[in-house]
């Protein structure tokens, strides 16, 4: 590859390289259509057109699939840090005019949204209708691409539990949330009256989660037999209601499946935690009015 230096970064280049960041994020051309709003052959074309102005071949892309070179991985990484700081500097000229415009990202574990104490959404809802010209991205992520997308600027405020803080982010409580443990219908401890004793609930398959817990809920699944393990509590979810696995779930996301009596807890005077779901923010961040007015809709 002939060795060349972009003089400058154009608009055009920008656009080049949010196509780019889309089809990256989608996996395919053809997953991008949609998004992009045109067609194949002309993500192709502007994808070429990009790989030649950065003198380097960003992906391969044929009968094998789509995949990113190793420079198409690092000018992403690198796209992603100047676009978060061209909407920084956006954000900026925005508060000289005292206007609330521009991207908010947030980024959410799952099933949040059945929380009883709607704030999140009630301050989403404050947010628009005070600044209606806002464009409100949100992520659905685990709680570690939540803190990683905070420390390098991609995410402006996180929610995620409150497990072990990490030094550079600044973690404020906004939930209580209680876990108990959970049967279907299928399984054998639906019907049972009596509350199963430690022995008996070693005997059932239980559901170990892959991501990072508390210490009370550490101790709570050293009692079970874990013999699955699912990375979100929607994965939890799916796997108790083939009535073959016990596990906990938050009491206001299992409530829709206890409703219609499709699951129960088991034995919840004792087999059951607490969590606590966190606002996170990056510490020593600039003045952003969007984040700002968000944060106060909380309440915090």
């Amino acid at each position: 590859m002939k060795n060349k230096s972009l003089a400058q970064v154009t608009d055009f280049d920008l656009k080049l390289l949010r196509i780019f960041k889309t089809v990256s994020e989608c996996g395919s051309f053809s997953a991008a259509e949609s998004l992009l709003g045109i067609t194949r052959s002309a993500i192709s074309l502007n994808m070429s057109d990009l790989e030649k102005r950065l003198g380097m071949r960003l992906c391969q892309r044929g009968r094998a699939g789509f995949a990113l070179t190793d420079e198409g991985r690092e000018i992403l990484r690198h796209s992603d840090s100047m676009m978060a700081a061209i909407e920084s500097f956006r954000q900026q000229v925005n508060q000289m005019h005292k206007q609330l415009r521009g991207e908010f990202n947030i980024g959410i574990i799952n099933n949040l949204v059945t929380q009883p104490r709607m704030k999140i959404t009630h301050a989403l809802d404050s947010l628009r209708a005070n600044g209606p010209d806002i464009r409100l991205n949100i992520s659905m992520m685990t709680a570690a691409d939540i803190e990683r997308g905070l420390m390098d600027g991609r995410l402006h405020v996180g929610a995620l539990p409150l497990t072990s803080p990490i030094s550079g982010l600044e973690y404020t409580q906004l939930y209580d949330e209680k876990s108990n443990l959970y049967c279907s219908n299928k399984h054998p401890l639906f019907s049972q009256q009596a509350a199963p004793d430690d022995r008996e609930l070693m005997s059932y398959d239980a559901i170990a989660p892959s991501f990072r817990m508390t210490a009370e809920a550490i101790g709570m699944h050293q009692k079970l037999h874990c013999t699955a393990t699912a990375s979100d509590r929607e994965g939890i979810a799916f796997l108790i209601l083939t009535g073959r696995f016990i596990g906990f779930l938050p009491d206001h996301y299992a409530a829709q499946w206890v409703e219609k009596q499709l699951m129960r807890s088991v034995a919840p005077q004792r087999l059951h935690f607490s969590s606590k779901i966190a606002i996170v923010t990056r510490a020593g961040r600039r003045s952003n009015a969007i984040l700002e007015k968000f944060l106060q809709s909380l309440a915090l």
